[in-house]
């Protein structure tokens, strides 16, 4: 069967197909420990739950304009823009089912075939996936360990040029947790300048950080705002994967473009489902800080134990829910191992190859677990590679 050639480098997620192996394995009766999925394992907090039910027994089930409900998008320009300290006019945002909507469609909207367009790597698969869907061609800038996973500035000036359309963002980012700091985006922003390119940040993480620090958006950058395009959602913060709902905030012209490619394509996002997320925004906040606070103990334990598996050497990660150890000193390549580590240890995690040539080395794990899980996987990995040693 022929088809497009567009789709021809189109492959699934590393994530799904672990979890598909550790589901056969499971199915078979072996005991999995799931550090694999980058999904919070809090269930929807109550109020938003029942904000979802309730519209759906009022009716709440029609369709809805395709850049999201007024209510909806009123409510996220005051909250995004006061977090972020910039202004933001409702007509700014556009919401979508999930965020990878307001990933792919602004990325449609604005490359031409053969436009360049930088990326992190390693780094979430859609960005690159989406780049060449659109016919740009994808630029890889490595993530450097030694910077807490800030880009290699040095390969990112001899990266962009007068072909560069688009340079991604994602801080704190997956699979790494890094976060960029102000100096790093303030060089990234005067090239973007310099270069004439727009810059989209995906901050889906962006209230899941630690140590009191915070994950400043490029947007609030002299010059930024009329050239950036953010990408935020409810998934990680309001614990709502499922429900899917996500949104951008964009310059007024291509918010209307993106508008259109939701009109012809998902048409609108599901009525009830952005009645949850008028409630996550703007109800009680307290349970993001609960959930937060217990995020950052289990970073200290996975971490902790990490480093004491040998071959392991694990930096701190600042914020999201990833911990992404350095493992050359095991001499084994990062699928190996994840393999061996799902099949003798049954601990399901990800190669950092996953993520992109650089994010070899590296293995991902999720700390969206109990603690109790993440301690008895440790020790089984810990088990598993001292055998191996």
């Amino acid at each position: 069967m022929k088809f497009a050639e567009r789709t021809q480098h189109l492959k699934p997620e590393g994530a799904y197909q672990v979890l598909a192996r550790a589901n056969q394995l499971e199915a078979a009766g072996r005991e999995i420990i799931h550090l694999e999925i980058g999904q919070p394992d809090y269930a929807t907090f109550e109020n938003v739950s029942q904000a979802g039910i309730e519209a759906i027994k009022t009716g709440k089930t029609r369709y809805t304009p395709p850049a999201g409900m007024t209510s909806l998008r009123e409510a996220i320009a005051e909250d995004g823009g006061r977090r972020r300290g910039i202004k933001v006019d409702p007509e700014e945002v556009v919401v979508s089912p999930g965020g990878k909507p307001n990933l792919f469609f602004p990325v449609l909207a604005l490359i031409e075939p053969g436009d360049e367009v930088i990326y992190p790597n390693p780094g979430f698969p859609t960005y690159e996936a989406m780049i060449k869907v659109a016919g740009g061609i994808p630029v890889p800038v490595p993530l450097l360990e030694e910077s807490n996973f800030s880009f290699d500035l040095n390969a990112f000036d001899k990266s962009i040029n007068e072909r560069t359309r688009l340079i991604i963002l994602n801080s704190p980012g997956n699979p790494t947790g890094g976060v960029i700091p102000p100096a790093d985006l303030e060089h990234i922003a005067s090239q973007a300048e310099k270069y004439d390119c727009w810059v989209m940040s995906d901050e889906i993480y962006a209230r899941i950080i630690y140590d009191g620090l915070v994950a400043p958006s490029i947007a609030t950058l002299p010059g930024m705002r009329d050239r950036t395009i953010i990408v935020d959602g409810f998934s990680k913060t309001y614990s709502m994967t499922g429900w899917r709902l996500g949104y951008g905030i964009m310059p007024r012209a291509l918010a209307a473009r993106v508008d259109l490619l939701l009109t012809h394509s998902i048409g609108s996002t599901a009525h009830f489902t952005q009645f949850a997320g008028l409630e996550a925004v703007t109800g009680p906040q307290d349970m993001v800080d609960v959930m937060v606070a217990e995020y950052q103990r289990r970073r200290d334990v996975i971490v902790d134990g990490l480093n004491s598996i040998p071959g392991f050497t694990c930096r701190k990660p600042q914020g999201a829910f990833y911990a992404f150890p350095n493992i050359r000193g095991t001499g084994m390549s990062s699928t190996d191992l994840a393999n061996m580590i799902l099949e003798k240890a049954g601990v399901a995690l990800l190669p950092g190859s996953s993520f992109g040539q650089f994010g070899e080395g590296y293995l991902r794990l999720s700390y969206a677990n109990s603690i109790e899980n993440i301690q008895r996987g440790l020790g089984k990995i810990h088990e598993a590679v001292r055998e191996l040693t």
